[in-house]
């Protein structure tokens, strides 16, 4: 079993820079969305999810994830050779993060969101992260 990589120092106290820092690469957020939106769980889940991440990278931003605390990874109860990832507490705080992400992006260029689920975001946001948060809790 591999470690998570550990936690660095921040290059600054600048909130952005250390949010960048832990999710600024191009396959983290990504990884998030797939837990958060998709139902992706498994290593497996994330390389078929069609965004052609290849697997060394998969496996370094799933350590990295899992060192800032922002997943979780667990045995598989099915197959011990496995593990199932879930977002941790601070990693389904980025709901607001994300869905502020599809708004912007769908407002601005055109997108594969399904429009009703943006429209849902944008016009009742605290009820759409409601149910992303309950749904993660009963995945537990």
């Amino acid at each position: 079993m591999t470690t998570p990589a550990a936690p660095r120092q921040p290059r600054s106290g600048c909130p952005i820079s250390i949010a960048l820092e832990l999710l600024g690469d191009a396959w983290s957020l990504l990884i998030v969305r797939d837990l958060m939106f998709k139902g992706r769980r498994t290593y497996n889940d994330f390389l078929a999810g069609g965004e052609g991440i290849a697997s060394n990278v998969l496996a370094s931003r799933l350590r990295k994830l899992e060192g800032a605390n922002i997943i979780e990874k667990r045995s598989d109860p099915r197959d011990a050779r496995r593990y199932i990832y879930r977002l941790s507490p601070k990693g389904i705080d980025l709901a607001p993060v994300l869905v502020d992400l599809v708004i912007w992006s769908a407002r601005h260029v055109q997108t594969d969101a399904p429009p009703a689920v943006v429209r849902s975001m944008r016009e009742d946001r605290e009820r759409f992260l409601a149910d992303v948060r309950r749904r993660w809790r009963t995945s537990a």
